[in-house]
């Protein structure tokens, strides 16, 4: 592998905090987040902000967003990826018949990123986007992902840090996340109790490509006001099924 530009890692360092927040900073915030030297921030804002990867934001002098060519990048990707564009379609049948929200997500060192996700029709439902990233032990889509992993790979991730909580009911102890997977496993059915957000429970089932190898997850996410044992064994049977639909589209031909 060659050498890695610093210039080109800091403008990507840059546009990577854009992630986070609302999605707007200024030049001195980057300067803040990066503690690279005002000169070099405002050198590669002017530059990223003339490709389009930023934009100005209307009405609020000084602050940036990110640009079309960002989106352009990131629709091409989604072209390219079978996975994303059959989950989004495979979502929205399973949102279509359950009314709540689903998301497909995919396994990213120690985060889950949603890669496709449709709303729910309620008026209360889950808040979130496609392309946000969660740590994966807070989520049902995460434990399935981690149960998925073969041995060796699984405690790499465990011992590259804290298991830090997103919720008081958020599971922080190796040994109880060990055995969560474990139950996971024996069940093929992932859930979590509020333990991503205070407000919503969910269940998730494996998604698996050609080769048989779990590649995402599928969940379907219910306010806690609408959450019952009955509705959970129901969603699971649902999300089983969209997951095992969504691997068929993918090629797996096993059960």
């Amino acid at each position: 592998m060659g050498r890695l530009v610093p210039a080109v890692t800091r403008a990507l360092d840059i546009l990577e905090l854009f992630l986070q927040g609302d999605g707007t900073l200024s030049a001195p915030e980057i300067v803040q987040k990066t503690q690279l030297p005002r000169t070099t921030v405002h050198e590669l804002v002017t530059t990223l902000a003339a490709r389009s990867y930023l934009v100005p934001v209307p009405e609020q002098q000084g602050r940036f967003r990110l640009g079309v060519r960002t989106y352009q990048l990131g629709s091409r990707y989604a072209e390219q990826l079978d996975l994303a564009a059959e989950g989004q379609r495979v979502a929205r049948e399973v949102a279509d018949t359950c009314g709540e929200t689903v998301h497909v997500a995919v396994l990213e060192d120690a985060d889950v990123i949603y890669i496709a996700k449709v709303d729910s029709t309620h008026a209360v439902r889950m808040v979130s986007a496609a392309g946000r990233r969660l740590p994966a032990h807070c989520t049902s889509v995460g434990k399935m992902l981690l149960a998925s992993l073969p041995p060796d790979a699984l405690e790499e991730q465990l011992g590259k840090g804290e298991l830090q909580p997103m919720t008081p009911n958020s599971i922080t102890d190796r040994d109880k996340l060990r055995a969560a997977l474990q139950d996971i496993r024996e069940t093929g059915i992932a859930a979590e109790h509020q333990e991503s957000n205070p407000d919503v429970s969910c269940v998730a089932a494996p998604v698996r490509d050609r080769s048989g190898r779990v590649v995402a997850a599928l969940s379907i996410s219910v306010p806690v006001t609408r959450w019952t044992e009955q509705r959970e064994e129901e969603l699971a049977e649902l999300a089983a099924k969209g997951a095992s639909d969504l691997s068929g589209r993918l090629g797996f031909r096993g059960r």
